[in-house]
Protein backbone atom coordinates (compact mmCIF):
# COMPACT_ATOMS: atom_id res chain seq x y z
CA UNK A 1 0.00 0.00 0.00
CA UNK A 2 1.78 2.85 -1.28
CA UNK A 3 0.18 6.46 -0.90
CA UNK A 4 1.18 8.53 -4.53
CA UNK A 5 -1.23 11.58 -3.64
CA UNK A 6 1.37 13.77 -4.04
CA UNK A 7 3.69 13.20 -7.06
CA UNK A 8 7.76 14.55 -6.97
CA UNK A 9 9.00 14.78 -10.34
CA UNK A 10 11.52 17.27 -9.73
CA UNK A 11 15.24 16.65 -10.53
CA UNK A 12 18.39 17.88 -10.76
CA UNK A 13 20.76 17.97 -14.34
CA UNK A 14 24.04 19.33 -14.09
CA UNK A 15 23.21 21.24 -10.69
CA UNK A 16 20.27 23.02 -12.07
CA UNK A 17 17.07 22.16 -10.33
CA UNK A 18 14.09 21.47 -12.88
CA UNK A 19 10.33 21.05 -12.64
CA UNK A 20 10.23 17.46 -14.07
CA UNK A 21 13.10 15.64 -16.06
CA UNK A 22 11.83 16.86 -19.76
CA UNK A 23 13.78 19.22 -21.52
CA UNK A 24 13.96 20.70 -25.01
CA UNK A 25 16.15 19.49 -27.29
CA UNK A 26 18.27 21.80 -29.68
CA UNK A 27 15.00 23.77 -31.26
CA UNK A 28 13.13 26.75 -29.60
CA UNK A 29 11.58 28.42 -27.27
CA UNK A 30 11.18 27.68 -23.46
CA UNK A 31 9.43 30.03 -21.01
CA UNK A 32 8.33 27.30 -18.61
CA UNK A 33 11.20 25.94 -16.02
CA UNK A 34 11.96 23.78 -18.62
CA UNK A 35 15.33 23.39 -19.31
CA UNK A 36 16.33 23.85 -23.28
CA UNK A 37 18.80 23.81 -26.17
CA UNK A 38 19.67 26.55 -28.36
CA UNK A 39 20.78 25.41 -31.79
CA UNK A 40 24.21 27.25 -33.16
CA UNK A 41 22.41 27.16 -36.52
CA UNK A 42 19.52 29.04 -35.00
CA UNK A 43 17.96 31.87 -36.41
CA UNK A 44 17.92 34.16 -33.00
CA UNK A 45 21.45 34.33 -31.37
CA UNK A 46 21.78 33.64 -28.02
CA UNK A 47 21.81 37.43 -26.78
CA UNK A 48 18.51 37.45 -28.21
CA UNK A 49 16.87 34.25 -26.76
CA UNK A 50 18.84 35.20 -23.03
CA UNK A 51 16.84 38.17 -23.26
CA UNK A 52 13.25 36.93 -23.17
CA UNK A 53 13.20 36.12 -19.56
CA UNK A 54 14.64 34.01 -16.92
CA UNK A 55 15.50 30.45 -17.64
CA UNK A 56 17.94 27.32 -17.94
CA UNK A 57 19.45 27.27 -20.89
CA UNK A 58 22.25 25.18 -22.57
CA UNK A 59 24.01 25.69 -26.16
CA UNK A 60 24.42 23.24 -28.80
CA UNK A 61 27.64 23.04 -30.43
CA UNK A 62 29.87 21.58 -33.31
CA UNK A 63 33.29 21.54 -33.78
CA UNK A 64 33.67 23.59 -36.89
CA UNK A 65 37.59 23.27 -39.10
CA UNK A 66 38.42 27.05 -37.98
CA UNK A 67 38.37 26.65 -34.00
CA UNK A 68 39.11 30.48 -33.62
CA UNK A 69 35.02 30.37 -34.68
CA UNK A 70 34.29 27.73 -31.86
CA UNK A 71 36.33 29.66 -29.32
CA UNK A 72 34.30 33.08 -30.48
CA UNK A 73 31.23 31.22 -29.94
CA UNK A 74 32.04 29.85 -26.65
CA UNK A 75 32.72 33.30 -25.92
CA UNK A 76 29.28 34.57 -26.80
CA UNK A 77 27.74 31.62 -24.84
CA UNK A 78 29.47 32.86 -21.32
CA UNK A 79 28.41 36.56 -21.95
CA UNK A 80 24.65 35.20 -22.30
CA UNK A 81 24.31 33.58 -19.61
CA UNK A 82 24.04 30.02 -20.68
CA UNK A 83 24.32 27.20 -18.42
CA UNK A 84 26.59 24.57 -20.46
CA UNK A 85 27.40 23.15 -23.60
CA UNK A 86 25.53 20.31 -25.86
CA UNK A 87 28.37 18.99 -27.89
CA UNK A 88 27.19 17.66 -30.89
CA UNK A 89 29.33 14.23 -32.23
CA UNK A 90 27.07 12.41 -34.49
CA UNK A 91 26.74 15.07 -37.48
CA UNK A 92 30.08 15.89 -38.89
CA UNK A 93 28.22 14.07 -41.95
CA UNK A 94 24.66 14.86 -42.34
CA UNK A 95 22.39 11.87 -43.84
CA UNK A 96 21.18 12.02 -47.57
CA UNK A 97 18.06 14.43 -47.58
CA UNK A 98 16.62 13.45 -50.54
CA UNK A 99 13.65 16.61 -49.59
CA UNK A 100 16.23 19.21 -48.87
CA UNK A 101 18.20 17.65 -52.30
CA UNK A 102 14.85 18.35 -54.17
CA UNK A 103 13.96 21.87 -53.14
CA UNK A 104 17.83 22.51 -53.49
CA UNK A 105 17.41 24.17 -49.61
CA UNK A 106 18.89 27.18 -48.57
CA UNK A 107 17.82 29.60 -46.14
CA UNK A 108 15.63 32.37 -47.40
CA UNK A 109 17.16 35.76 -47.54
CA UNK A 110 15.44 37.03 -44.93
CA UNK A 111 16.94 34.82 -42.32
CA UNK A 112 20.66 34.24 -40.97
CA UNK A 113 22.08 32.17 -38.92
CA UNK A 114 22.50 35.05 -36.09
CA UNK A 115 24.67 33.07 -33.64
CA UNK A 116 27.82 33.81 -36.59
CA UNK A 117 26.93 37.17 -37.59
CA UNK A 118 30.57 38.67 -37.58
CA UNK A 119 32.34 35.46 -37.41
CA UNK A 120 34.11 34.49 -40.80
CA UNK A 121 31.89 31.05 -41.50
CA UNK A 122 31.29 32.20 -44.70
CA UNK A 123 26.59 31.52 -45.94
CA UNK A 124 24.31 28.64 -47.06
CA UNK A 125 24.45 29.57 -50.74
CA UNK A 126 22.25 27.80 -53.41
CA UNK A 127 23.68 24.95 -54.77
CA UNK A 128 22.59 22.24 -56.95
CA UNK A 129 21.40 19.63 -54.09
CA UNK A 130 21.45 20.81 -50.51
CA UNK A 131 22.61 23.88 -49.44
CA UNK A 132 22.83 22.76 -45.86
CA UNK A 133 24.64 19.49 -46.87
CA UNK A 134 27.31 21.71 -49.26
CA UNK A 135 27.72 24.14 -45.51
CA UNK A 136 27.78 21.30 -43.57
CA UNK A 137 30.94 19.73 -45.82
CA UNK A 138 32.85 23.00 -45.84
CA UNK A 139 33.03 23.86 -42.07
CA UNK A 140 32.50 21.16 -39.83
CA UNK A 141 35.58 19.25 -38.33
CA UNK A 142 35.36 15.43 -39.72
CA UNK A 143 37.97 14.45 -37.41
CA UNK A 144 36.29 15.32 -34.31
CA UNK A 145 37.17 12.77 -31.45
CA UNK A 146 37.70 13.02 -27.91
CA UNK A 147 40.61 15.41 -28.17
CA UNK A 148 38.40 18.38 -29.59
CA UNK A 149 36.14 17.00 -26.29
CA UNK A 150 39.16 17.78 -24.24
CA UNK A 151 40.08 20.96 -25.98
CA UNK A 152 37.11 22.15 -25.39
CA UNK A 153 37.14 22.07 -21.71
CA UNK A 154 40.16 23.67 -21.99
CA UNK A 155 38.96 26.78 -22.89
CA UNK A 156 35.66 26.72 -20.52
CA UNK A 157 34.53 26.60 -17.13
CA UNK A 158 31.11 25.60 -18.36
CA UNK A 159 29.71 22.20 -18.44
CA UNK A 160 29.83 19.83 -21.32
CA UNK A 161 27.13 17.09 -22.43
CA UNK A 162 28.37 15.09 -25.40
CA UNK A 163 25.30 14.85 -27.36
CA UNK A 164 24.77 11.90 -30.23
CA UNK A 165 26.87 9.36 -28.15
CA UNK A 166 25.61 5.74 -30.27
CA UNK A 167 27.94 2.99 -28.61
CA UNK A 168 29.23 2.88 -24.50
CA UNK A 169 32.62 2.83 -25.59
CA UNK A 170 32.17 6.36 -27.17
CA UNK A 171 30.60 7.27 -23.85
CA UNK A 172 33.36 5.89 -21.51
CA UNK A 173 35.90 7.63 -23.81
CA UNK A 174 34.25 10.93 -23.58
CA UNK A 175 33.98 11.16 -19.75
CA UNK A 176 36.88 12.17 -17.48
CA UNK A 177 34.53 11.67 -14.18
CA UNK A 178 31.23 11.50 -12.81
CA UNK A 179 28.78 11.09 -15.80
CA UNK A 180 24.71 12.62 -16.43
CA UNK A 181 22.93 10.33 -19.21
CA UNK A 182 19.85 11.90 -20.91
CA UNK A 183 18.33 10.32 -23.66
CA UNK A 184 17.24 12.46 -26.67
CA UNK A 185 15.11 10.45 -29.04
CA UNK A 186 11.84 8.66 -29.86
CA UNK A 187 10.13 9.91 -26.57
CA UNK A 188 6.65 10.45 -27.43
CA UNK A 189 4.81 9.43 -24.17
CA UNK A 190 5.17 9.88 -20.72
CA UNK A 191 5.42 6.06 -20.35
CA UNK A 192 8.55 6.92 -22.69
CA UNK A 193 10.16 9.04 -20.12
CA UNK A 194 9.36 6.28 -17.59
CA UNK A 195 11.00 3.71 -18.94
CA UNK A 196 14.15 6.11 -19.96
CA UNK A 197 14.74 6.58 -16.61
CA UNK A 198 13.95 3.02 -15.24
CA UNK A 199 17.25 2.12 -18.01
CA UNK A 200 19.50 4.49 -16.04
CA UNK A 201 18.86 8.12 -18.08
CA UNK A 202 18.79 11.35 -16.03
CA UNK A 203 16.93 12.82 -18.37
CA UNK A 204 14.99 12.81 -21.79
CA UNK A 205 15.40 15.61 -24.76
CA UNK A 206 11.97 16.29 -26.83
CA UNK A 207 12.59 17.78 -29.90
CA UNK A 208 10.25 16.73 -32.86
CA UNK A 209 7.08 17.23 -30.17
CA UNK A 210 8.13 20.79 -29.57
CA UNK A 211 8.60 21.64 -33.40
CA UNK A 212 5.24 20.22 -34.49
CA UNK A 213 3.48 21.75 -31.39
CA UNK A 214 4.96 25.14 -31.99
CA UNK A 215 3.93 25.03 -36.05
CA UNK A 216 0.22 23.77 -34.89
CA UNK A 217 -0.56 26.29 -31.75
CA UNK A 218 2.25 28.33 -31.22
CA UNK A 219 3.74 28.69 -27.80
CA UNK A 220 0.20 27.76 -26.53
CA UNK A 221 0.69 23.95 -28.44
CA UNK A 222 4.22 23.68 -26.81
CA UNK A 223 2.77 24.32 -23.27
CA UNK A 224 0.17 21.54 -23.98
CA UNK A 225 2.66 18.91 -25.29
CA UNK A 226 5.07 19.71 -22.31
CA UNK A 227 1.73 19.43 -19.88
CA UNK A 228 0.42 16.35 -21.72
CA UNK A 229 4.08 14.83 -20.96
CA UNK A 230 3.78 15.87 -17.29
CA UNK A 231 0.78 14.44 -16.56
CA UNK A 232 1.39 11.07 -18.43
CA UNK A 233 4.68 10.78 -16.11
CA UNK A 234 2.73 11.83 -12.97
CA UNK A 235 -0.01 9.00 -14.11
CA UNK A 236 2.42 6.30 -15.15
CA UNK A 237 4.39 6.81 -11.63
CA UNK A 238 1.10 6.61 -9.40
CA UNK A 239 0.20 3.53 -11.24
CA UNK A 240 4.18 2.14 -10.51
CA UNK A 241 3.42 3.31 -7.13
CA UNK A 242 6.50 5.35 -7.41
CA UNK A 243 6.46 8.74 -5.44
CA UNK A 244 9.34 10.21 -6.68
CA UNK A 245 12.13 10.08 -9.39
CA UNK A 246 14.87 8.09 -7.81
CA UNK A 247 11.75 5.09 -7.09
CA UNK A 248 11.72 4.60 -10.60
CA UNK A 249 14.55 1.82 -10.90
CA UNK A 250 15.12 -1.20 -13.51
CA UNK A 251 12.66 -3.33 -11.81
CA UNK A 252 9.70 -1.43 -12.34
CA UNK A 253 10.08 -2.74 -15.96
CA UNK A 254 9.92 -5.54 -18.35
CA UNK A 255 12.02 -5.36 -21.31
CA UNK A 256 11.90 -7.32 -24.16
CA UNK A 257 15.31 -8.89 -23.76
CA UNK A 258 13.76 -9.87 -19.93
CA UNK A 259 11.34 -12.53 -21.37
CA UNK A 260 12.29 -16.00 -21.11
CA UNK A 261 12.97 -17.27 -24.27
CA UNK A 262 10.55 -20.59 -25.06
Amino acid sequence: MIDVSKIDMTTNVLGFKISMPIMIAPTAMQKMLILMTLSSWSTSSVKEVASTGPGIRFFQLSVYKDKHVVEQLVRRVERAGFKAIVLTLDAQIIGRRENDIKSRFTLPPYLTLKNFEGLDLGKMDKVENSGLASYVAHQIDRTLSVKDVKWLQSITSLPILVKGVLIAEDSCESCTGPSTHILGRRVRRGTDVFKALALGASGIFIGRPVVFSLAAEGEAGVRKVLQMLREELELTMALSGCRSLSQITRDRIIAPWDAPRL
